[in-house]
């Protein structure tokens, strides 16, 4: 058995023993050792994938397998990685880890479908065949309805269906694109890698059905990494999840997006990639700022980092159609970065609502001094989320613009400066929210016999700014292990569309 396939079987281990476990001791116990072994998993896999990369391991994808699925469509269950999924595994194990100590009181029944969503997550991003990741891509969505609709708070039934619907609409038009360029491309193989070696074949996608399936591709991962104008779900969605949802939700599920719209549409279909980005660069420019300028309007904390979000993976995308390796390094440094400080967000936010109960931030005020811990922690998540140097989004943001103005004419340089513009707006929102809830006089009775941030609470928190703060320390080393995952996929593109 292939190692990779860890990933999924922890996470089905996990359910079985949930489902047969009683008591909150067992439930807790169950979440702790399953999270921690896929954690150590990811970290393993890290540094092994290092090691023999170093070691001269040169092949596009490591420790592949492929098993027969359905023969009659040519469908495997085919695996492999390369230094983009391995970062992405990682940053799920951090997530994944540390949004079971923020959800230490919930229930059995939300812990069974949270397992879900990381089941579907994990399997994702280990999976080269199409089919194979558009399943584990279902799996990853169809929890998020029940844990937003039963667990979640405000208007989680609207929410939920919203977000459910949206997502779906997204997939229908994925599971078009995929089958597409599956028959586009010879319907011999649903392997990425298989697929993009015969572009330059007898079996290459004919350009005009690369005009046809790649926007559906692009859309349907698109709508899951916020793509202006089909983002309307992910603030919704994340103001009425439950706090480790959201974590998991802004943090990793929203890298499938991109993740996506890099792997499949943009690799099995260069030439329409090429001549079909400046119209979504539009568009993600579009999320870049709107997103930006809508949190400076928000008062609800989590809303206010909902809009951040659409904005910072609206980056992501926009980073990505630059179509050169500075800018799509960055892009997948900004999945990492934005992973982690999201999360950070988003446990913050929960837990300071859990202690005041509100989250509009004319009713907070004086925060530092109640709770000095969750008050300074909070102030780290929002610098590193402005770009403050020596944190992860300094390191992402800067490579992603300095990427992004190689190119020369005008209509790139516009759209970059633009883009750029949103650091000063994040910088607005960002320095508003934080002086408006942690400083001043609290005037709440209530509000003044608070508690700070307790022991079990503190953990996750300090794990997600240690990592926030490597990334912004030491960047090379996430730098070197994602180019080698990059450089193939724009060579590809670039030598194609050329």
């Amino acid at each position: 058995m292939n190692f990779l396939s860890i990933f999924v079987i922890i996470p089905l281990v996990m359910l079985l023993a949930l489902w047969l476990v009683k008591g909150q001791n067992g439930i807790r116990a169950v979440m702790t050792v399953g999270s921690t072994a896929l954690l150590g998993m990811s970290i393993y896999l890290t540094v092994q994938f290092l090691l023999d990369r170093a070691a001269g391991a040169d092949a596009e994808m490591l420790y592949t397998a492929s098993f027969v699925w359905f023969e009659p469509l040519h469908i495997y269950y085919s695996v492999g990685v390369d230094g983009i999924s391995v970062a992405m595994l990682l940053l799920s194990g951090i997530i994944v880890f540390t949004g079971t100590f923020v959800s230490w009181d919930m229930c059995k029944e939300y812990f069974l479908w949270f397992t879900l969503l990381s089941l579907g997550v994990f399997g994702f991003f280990i999976s080269i065949d199409m089919f194979a990741m558009f399943m584990f891509y279902e799996v990853a969505l169809i929890p998020m309805y029940l844990l937003i609709g039963v667990w979640g708070t405000g208007k989680k039934e609207y929410s939920a269906m919203k977000l459910t619907l949206m997502l779906m609409g997204g997939s229908a038009f994925l599971m078009c694109g995929i089958f597409g360029i599956f028959f586009g491309a010879g319907g011999q193989t649903m392997n990425i890698t298989e697929i993009a070696h015969q572009i330059n074949g007898a079996h290459a996608i004919d350009l005009g059905q690369q005009y046809i399936w790649f926007p559906m591709t692009f859309i349907g991962f698109g709508v899951l990494g916020a793509l202006f104008p089909f983002h309307t779900w992910s603030p919704d969605g994340h103001a009425s999840a439950p706090t480790a949802v959201s974590m998991l939700h802004a943090g990793v599920l929203m890298k499938l997006g991109g993740y996506g719209c890099f792997r499949i549409a943009m690799y099995l279909m260069p030439q329409a990639a090429n001549d079909l980005a400046w119209i979504f660069l539009i568009l993600t420019g579009i999320s870049v700022v709107y997103g930006a300028f809508s949190a400076c309007v928000q008062t609800d904390m989590k809303y206010i980092n909902a809009y951040s979000s659409v904005s910072h993976c609206g980056l992501v995308l926009f980073a990505l159609l630059m179509l050169n390796q500075t800018a799509a390094t960055g892009a997948v440094i900004q999945m990492l970065s934005h992973g982690l400080m999201t999360a950070l967000f988003f446990a913050l936010i929960g837990m300071i609502y859990g202690r005041t109960h509100t989250r509009d931030i004319r009713e907070l005020n004086g925060l530092m001094r109640i709770m000095p811990f969750l008050a300074v922690c909070y102030v780290i998540a929002g610098l590193g989320n402005l770009g403050l140097p020596g944190l992860s989004g300094f390191v992402a943001e800067m490579t992603i613009f300095v990427g992004s103005f190689q190119h020369a004419d005008t209509f790139h340089r516009f759209l970059t400066i633009l883009a750029c513009s949103s650091i000063v707006t994040t910088a607005v929102y960002i320095l508003r929210m934080v002086g408006k809830i942690l400083f001043g006089t609290c005037t709440d009775e209530h509000h003044l016999q608070l508690t700070d941030a307790k022991p079990i609470e503190r953990f996750p928190v300090i794990v997600l700014i240690c990592c926030i703060a490597a990334i912004g320390l030491a960047p090379f080393f996430v730098s070197n292990l994602v180019t080698g995952g990059v450089t193939p996929i724009v060579q590809h593109i670039l030598a194609v569309a050329g």
